[in-house]
């Protein structure tokens, strides 16, 4: 390569480097040439991936992109320049987390060239998020999207059988979380059947023989309630027990589950979905199986107590048996008493009877004296009917006379009102047609008028009208 700034590059430079194109630049060695761009992208291909080599790379997540075929593409930027960058299917899938935009991560990868567009970006076989762990995050991720999903509630969860007669444990048959468990269901229960159901608990092989475990616990026959656990580790090693499909397995499970995974501080997803969860695998078992001896003695204490509660009921009834015994009477007597108190009544009733009749025959003989005979009501009302038809008479009669004289007076003022008594003094009384002539204008020469007189009438022909 030239070792001047801007100088032409010499076939020299990149001889050997170069796997292509080799032999049209080997002619001249120090002559300057004009390559082609492809072999230029070779060469800068060639001088970024030999001697850039592998690279730590600490930015922000942008632009990421989960393409169909499983690779990722994004960039990596800080404040000042960014990167675009790759990272491959195979690698991607160890991921513990979800990468998202705006995530700060640490990358491991190699530079390399993309020949067709000349375009150099970082290959990446490792990511981590920046701060927490990469575990934690993924731990925290889950955790998140489960519990959205209603996985944690405590709804969900089903109660523990309080007497199981078959226990399935799913955990490693040699580790000590098992060697506990028994211990344990020996000395508190030990008619119970347990089953152990063998599995790896560590490694990235262990979540699917646990699912798998889990899976024929559940199929066994008449099993109450199931186990899953290991002993206490770093995060790395208790990892199976955080398996996105181990947990929904578990919340999925027609038999209750308890979860023991590690000790008291550590918790795991497959806790949370659990239907308990047990701080140790020890205390899983002391959940799961009552004591048989603190069964006895809590029998014992509860058959003191109900015989304490019946002796003290007795008690109470004979006590009160003796009561009503004191205030219990002689059958017989008490009829006595009863026929005694009848007649009493009896008696008492006869005499109010008396009292009533007595007051209500007083009460007539009042009112009949007061009403009276009935035959001297009717010549009373008799005299009484007389007199008023006498004095109706007598008032009828004298309107009567009294109106015939009134019409006599009215007839007297109508007769002298008519015409007839004019006639009877000297006049006439001319009509034409039945219509009293009043001015000789009614009348014309030659017209019929008809004369009333007192004594007769008579016809006449006009013969002159004379107006006044």
């Amino acid at each position: 390569m030239s070792d001047t700034p801007n100088q032409p590059l010499r076939k020299s430079d990149f001889s050997a480097q170069m796997t292509l194109g080799e032999n049209a630049l080997a002619e001249k060695a120090n002559e300057p040439s004009v390559l082609s761009v492809e072999q230029l992208n070779v060469y800068i291909k060639q001088l970024l991936e030999g001697q850039v080599g592998q690279v730590w790379v600490r930015g922000e997540l942008s632009n990421f992109k989960a393409h169909t075929s499983g690779h990722f593409y994004f960039s990596l930027k800080d404040s000042k320049s960014q990167i675009t960058a790759v990272m491959f299917r195979g690698n991607n899938s160890r991921l513990k987390f979800k990468p998202t935009d705006g995530m700060e991560v640490i990358v491991r990868g190699r530079i390399t060239v993309y020949e067709p567009r000349g375009n150099y970006q970082l290959m990446c076989e490792m990511m981590e998020p920046v701060g927490a762990g990469a575990l934690q995050k993924a731990f925290e991720q889950l955790k998140t999207k489960l519990k959205s999903e209603g996985l944690f509630e405590a709804s969900r969860k089903r109660p523990l059988p309080t007497f199981p007669r078959h226990i399935a444990i799913v955990t490693s048959p040699t580790g000590a979380a098992i060697r506990d468990i028994m211990n344990v269901l020996s000395r508190r229960a030990k008619t119970i059947q347990v089953t152990v159901v063998p599995t790896i608990v560590q490694g990235e092989a262990a979540a699917p023989q646990i699912r798998e475990a889990l899976r024929k616990a559940i199929g066994l026959p008449e099993v109450d309630v199931i186990i899953v656990g290991r002993g206490g580790g770093s995060i790395e090693d208790m990892w199976c027990f955080n398996d996105e499909a181990l947990a929904r397995q578990i919340a999925a499970s027609p038999i209750p589950i308890v979860s023991a995974v590690g000790h008291e501080i550590d918790f795991t997803i497959a806790d949370f979905v659990a239907d308990l969860r047990a701080p140790t695998p020890s205390a899983a078992a002391e959940l799961v199986a009552k004591s048989t001896s603190e069964l006895a003695n809590k029998v014992k204490s509860a058959e003191r107590m109900l015989y304490l509660s019946f002796e003290k009921k007795m008690k109470y009834l004979r006590e009160k048996m003796l009561g009503l015994s004191k205030r219990l009477v002689d059958p017989q007597r008490r009829l006595q008493d009863l026929e005694l108190r009848n007649d009493d009544l009896l008696t008492r009733l006869e005499l109010a009877m008396s009292r009533l009749i007595s007051v209500r025959s007083h009460k007539v003989e009042l009112l009949s004296e007061k009403l009276g005979s009935p035959q001297d009501l009717i010549e009373r009302r008799k005299k009484e009917l007389e007199y008023f038809s006498s004095r109706s008479e007598k008032a009828l009669l004298f309107a009567i006379e009294k109106k015939k004289a009134r019409m006599g007076r009215l007839m007297g003022i109508l007769d002298s009102l008519s015409p007839l008594k004019v006639v009877e003094r000297g006049y006439s009384i001319v009509t034409k047609d039945s219509e009293v002539i009043k001015s000789a204008r009614q009348v014309k020469k030659g017209d019929k008028l008809d004369i009333r007189l007192a004594q007769g009438s008579l016809t006449a022909v006009v013969d002159s009208v004379k107006e006044d």
